[in-house]
Formats: C-alpha cells, sequence, structure tokens
C-alpha cells in the first residue's frame, strides 16, 4: 500500500508540473510572436505609406533576432555595392597584394562629367596621384563614382568583387556592372542587385570583424561612420549623437518619375553597446525624396525604439 501511494502521489506530482510547464511554455511563445508582430506592424505601416517595393532586413547582432520584410526579393542596390567593393579592396590589401599608401593615378579621362564625384571637383584636370585611402574614402565616405570605376579596374572589374563577396558566404548579391555601365542605360542597374537578408549578413560580417584584419576592419567602419550622405535615411529620426556606420544608394528619376533606388544600409549602435544592422532598400516609386528617405528614417526609428525600450 505504502509503495502504490508513493507511486501515485509522485504521478500526481510529476502531473501538477507538467501541466504548469506546458501552459508556461504556451504563454512565452505567444508573448514573443506578439513582440515581433508588434515591430513588424509598425513597419508594415510605415510601408503601406508609399507606393512601389519596400525591402526591409534587421538583424539584432547580438541575440540574432531577425524581421524581414521582402527579405528575399531582389532590389536595386545603386552606391550600396560601394561598401562590398570597400571590402573586397580592403581584403587585397590584407592579402599584400595592395596597400593603402600605394599612389593610384588619375587621368581627366576617368572623372565623368556627367557623374556624382567630389573627386573630379577637386581634381577637374585628373593627372594626379592620390593614395589608396583617399580613393577609398571618396568613394565609401563621399560615394563617388568615379573612384567606384577606379577601385573596380584595380580589382579587376565587377566579377571580382562579386566572387570575393560570394566566398564570405553571401550569396545572395549580384555585382556585375560599374558606375559607367549604369549610366548608359536604365535597366542596367537592376543587374547590381541584393536581397535585403543577404546584406544584413554581410554588415554582420563586417561587425564580427572576422573578414578583415582588425585594422582594415576598423578603417572601413571608419569610413561609413563619417560619410556625408544620407543624413535624412537611417540616421533621420534617431538621437543625436548615436553611432551609425552606413551606405546610401540613389538613382536617377526617369521620365515616367520613377525612381528606381532611395537605399541605406548600416550598423546603428544602441545605447547598451549592442549592434542593428538595418537594411532599407525603396524601389520603383514616383514618390519624391522627402518621402523616400523619411520612409527610411521611420523605419529606423521604429526598430531603434523597439530595441531601446
Amino acid at each position: 500500500m505504502i509503495r502504490h501511494y508513493t507511486k501515485s502521489k509522485n504521478i500526481n506530482y510529476s502531473g501538477k508540473h507538467l501541466l504548469f510547464l506546458l501552459a508556461a511554455l504556451m504563454i512565452l511563445p505567444a508573448t514573443t510572436r506578439s513582440q515581433n508582430t508588434s515591430l513588424r506592424n509598425s513597419i508594415s505601416r510605415i510601408v503601406s505609406t508609399i507606393d512601389g517595393k519596400v525591402g526591409v532586413a534587421v538583424m539584432h547582432i547580438e541575440n540574432r533576432d531577425t524581421l524581414s520584410i521582402n527579405g528575399k526579393s531582389h532590389f536595386p542596390m545603386q552606391s550600396v555595392f560601394k561598401f562590398p567593393l570597400a571590402m573586397a579592396v580592403l581584403k587585397q590589401i590584407d592579402q599584400g597584394k595592395l596597400s593603402l599608401n600605394q599612389k593610384i593615378h588619375i587621368d581627366k579621362k576617368d572623372l565623368h562629367p556627367n557623374f556624382w564625384s567630389p573627386l573630379r571637383d577637386k581634381y577637374p584636370n585628373g593627372n594626379t596621384d592620390i593614395p589608396l585611402s583617399e580613393l577609398l574614402r571618396y568613394t565609401v565616405s563621399e560615394s563617388d563614382n568615379s573612384g567606384c570605376d577606379l577601385l573596380f579596374r584595380l580589382l579587376g572589374g565587377p566579377r571580382k568583387v562579386e566572387k570575393t563577396i560570394h566566398n564570405l558566404g553571401v550569396k545572395e548579391i549580384a555585382i556585375v556592372a560599374t558606375e559607367e555601365d549604369m549610366h548608359k542605360e536604365w535597366n542596367v542597374q537592376y543587374t547590381n542587385w541584393c536581397e535585403p537578408i543577404a546584406m544584413t549578413h554581410l554588415l554582420d560580417i563586417l561587425n564580427s570583424g572576422k573578414a578583415l584584419s582588425k585594422t582594415s576592419n576598423d578603417f572601413l567602419i571608419k569610413l561609413m561612420t563619417e560619410t556625408t550622405i544620407g543624413a535624412h535615411r537611417i540616421k533621420g529620426l534617431l538621437p543625436e549623437g548615436t553611432i551609425v556606420a552606413h551606405k546610401t544608394g540613389l538613382s536617377d528619376t526617369n521620365s515616367k518619375g520613377v525612381t528606381a533606388a532611395t537605399n541605406d544600409v548600416g550598423i546603428i549602435t544602441l545605447p547598451n553597446g549592442n549592434h542593428i544592422a538595418i537594411v532599407v532598400f525603396v524601389s520603383d516609386t514616383k514618390a519624391n525624396l522627402n518621402i523616400r528617405e523619411g520612409i527610411i528614417a521611420q523605419i529606423s526609428k521604429a526598430v531603434w525604439d523597439y530595441y531601446v525600450k
């Protein structure tokens, strides 16, 4: 009887705890879903206010929490591709094939008149030599198109850059056309595409410092933090002084009033020292620049509020 009573008591005791555990497990996923849904809903409401197509990917780098909208779709990168280009250049430097101090010769023919090019504005006649470090600064921090194509030439073309990034494990990206190529015909820009989720993975690789030497990695993050472009996008509604290492992209607007790309991708440093990789691509819309940039800024602020609360 004693053995039977003890056995029965143990069964009842375990059963009560099992029911409690099951109840707790049912509550926890529901709470998690609710939290994820709240941010997704906030971003979806923002996205719904603009025509065209918007791609968003967010990764909390430390806890690996992720969210995306149209995260596996292809979006034209425009100058966002200067970020992977810089990674490929710095990879060559780490391998001893190039040096930050080496001089790069610039001819007048390298400075296209129809490009965005602060480099051309400073050296309108060309015929000068500048350090590779300065060329990288123009290309990344000032999004210089002439500098971009000089770097492509230095590496042997866009496909060499694409191969370097694919070898890092980021496959859902295509880099096949130079700035000069994209300026020749409207549709060429769509051949340089990336999936938003893939871009967060590349930002994660940059943040981890695993692809480049510490010197090269720190240099690239510095260039992206000091960028003079896109102050009204990811950074637009964030608290003053927030550290954001980012790279923008912007296309022309065609005769039909359509802008193919208004982009910003980057790493936000939170007050607690954690990091958020965020990617926002706004594509094929007739909205004006203020609206397009406002969409990016609002999404960034929603992400900030969610993780800082």
